[in-house]
């Protein structure tokens, strides 16, 4: 992003309380995206979200999630990192490992490289995820031919103890809701701790199991924003926002 954009989207910054992280995303940055009337999402991170969202609206504290949104903001007409303060790089890789694991186990023994949902970004894309890639496949769990217009066929390894690993890779909340459901073994590690480890036993079992807790968890965090958009939002532009993602999701589908 060139740093007058960057200074731009920045400056909203400045009248709002302050904020350890913000980052910004949305089709609208995209290079080659020519539309430049849609929205820009601004994410933001806070150390107090109490203390911050008094300064705000006394709307907040009433919903009680832990993201709120406001859409339709208009600042001088209209993802990139503005400010951070929190160390978001590394809590990001560990995000990165887990959006990866969970993705192979719930792709097939072979697929290709899809580049639909990331066009116009998807060498910053790749670059965010080759590292990972990169040791996947050293350890042989992933396999690469045909190379060429982003497209690649990809065949991984579907045994059990490349599972494990990857099961290992999710975040805590999910392992230990599919731990519930597939069993799990106590083990102690290196630092004395006793850790939980999810029992997997085959690929589809595992992978069944995660599609259903994170189908579960999308459901229940969906209706929750939903209705504290509503009350955050008002109910007319709330519905503006349903529409808008309505229509883009109707076109990714024609």
């Amino acid at each position: 992003m060139e740093n007058d954009k960057k200074a731009e989207l920045a400056s909203f910054l400045k009248v709002i309380p302050p904020v350890e992280f913000c980052c910004v995303y949305g089709s609208s940055l995209h290079p080659n995206n020519k539309d430049k009337s849609a929205m820009v999402d601004y994410v933001l991170g806070v150390s107090d979200p109490q203390q911050w969202h008094s300064e705000i609206t006394q709307v907040a504290d009433e919903i009680g999630v832990g993201v709120h949104f406001n859409p339709f903001v208009t600042w001088n007409d209209r993802v990139q990192i503005l400010a951070d303060n929190l160390d978001i790089g590394n809590a990001n890789s560990v995000n990165l490992r887990s959006a990866l694991s969970a993705a192979l186990l719930l792709l097939p023994s072979k697929f290709t490289q899809v580049k639909k949902i990331v066009q116009g970004q998807f060498d910053l894309f790749k670059s965010m995820y080759n590292p990972l890639i990169q040791e996947y496949e050293a350890k042989e769990f992933l396999r690469f031919s045909s190379y060429g217009n982003h497209q690649a066929n990809v065949s991984q390894d579907c045994g059990v103890s490349v599972t494990f690993s990857l099961v290992s890779s999710l975040p805590p909340t999910i392992k230990s809701e599919m731990g519930m459901k597939l069993g799990e073994n106590k083990t102690v590690n290196e630092s004395g701790r006793v850790v939980s480890e999810v029992i997997v036993r085959s690929r589809d079992k595992a992978a069944k199991c995660l599609q259903n807790v994170l189908r579960r968890k999308v459901m229940i965090s969906s209706a929750r924003q939903a209705v504290s958009g509503l009350l955050a939002a008002g109910g007319v532009n709330a519905a503006r926002y349903l529409g808008k993602k309505m229509e883009k999701a109707w076109k990714s589908w024609r």
